[in-house]
């Protein structure tokens, strides 16, 4: 059977090991594209991982046509003004740039941060800069894209949305090894309207003006549980939270976002993961016979 033409697939729990928790359970539920986190989501302990299980899920992700992606932990703030937390972040990004390209990731996702003291925002920054740019630089040509995830806007927050993305990737000097990962339900969270007709091909088309060269790599495609505007980053299931089932179909359809893998991150586990996946293929079904 042939995978359809869009990868779409679920952030996917490591219990039981890569090849036989999260692949099996992508598989499971129907997805062509994966997520995983490698290491303690919450934590900053580093885990190396077994060497022969992360290449027989590199093998088995490629046999399969998956394309596969890390997300780093949500302690990782550059921005923080303690040195401890930028350092840590650091080796946590680090780690997991080196782990996503030895299972073979095509991205690497990190939340762009922020400053938490008031009045911070330059020296995040400068750290941001000083802290990515050797790492970027580093990235061998077949490792993964670190792919920047804008966050909902709340606390002193170093970009939320995409009209902060240009100032962020000015900073980084739109390193041609950064990508972004788009989550639907941060840029709703942080003001963008889509909820509202074609407010979801608005801020897309707003995305492509002001990022390039950088590319759109990957989409979180979320629900929001809070309305427009709430800074709050909750997310629903496709089609039951507050960006409707509408703003998904206008996504599918925008040209920006053609060949690029969506990731579910809803929450209601297996069952509802694989209803969230069969809902955005029947709306890329729908774009395409439309056209």
């Amino acid at each position: 059977m042939s995978l359809p033409p869009r990868p779409i697939g679920s952030h996917v729990p490591v219990s039981g090991g890569l090849v036989k928790g999260a692949f099996r359970v992508a598989s499971g539920i129907g997805a062509s594209a994966l997520q995983v986190f490698v290491g303690n989501p919450r934590g900053w302990a580093l885990a190396h991982g077994d060497p022969a299980q992360d290449h027989a899920f590199r093998d088995q992700c490629a046999g399969a046509g998956f394309p596969a992606y890390v997300h780093t932990p949500y302690l990782v703030n550059l921005g923080s003004p303690t040195a401890t937390t930028v350092r840590r972040s650091l080796d946590s990004i680090a780690h997991n740039l080196a782990r996503g390209h030895r299972i073979g990731a095509r991205g690497v996702v990190v939340h762009t941060g922020s400053c938490v003291a008031q009045g911070g925002f330059d020296q995040a920054m400068r750290q941001v800069r000083e802290g990515l740019l050797p790492l970027l630089d580093k990235l061998p040509d077949d490792g993964p894209t670190l792919l920047l995830e804008p966050t909902a806007g709340q606390g002193q927050s170093l970009c939320a949305g995409v009209d902060q993305l240009p100032a962020y990737l000015d900073a980084l000097e739109r390193h041609p090894r950064l990508g972004i990962c788009l989550d639907t339900c941060h840029v709703f969270a942080a003001g963008a309207p889509l909820d509202r007709r074609r407010g979801m091909t608005r801020t897309l088309d707003t995305l492509v003006e002001t990022i390039a060269p950088v590319r759109l790599e990957l989409v979180h495609a979320n629900d929001s549980k809070d309305p427009c505007g709430s800074f709050r980053d909750r997310h629903e299931r496709i089609g039951q939270g507050h960006i409707g089932k509408a703003a998904f179909g206008e996504l599918l359809r925008h040209p920006a976002v053609q060949g690029v893998p969506l990731i579910v991150e809803t929450p209601g586990g297996k069952d509802a993961w694989a209803e969230d996946i069969a809902l955005l293929r029947r709306l890329a079904a729908r774009k395409r016979r439309s056209r």
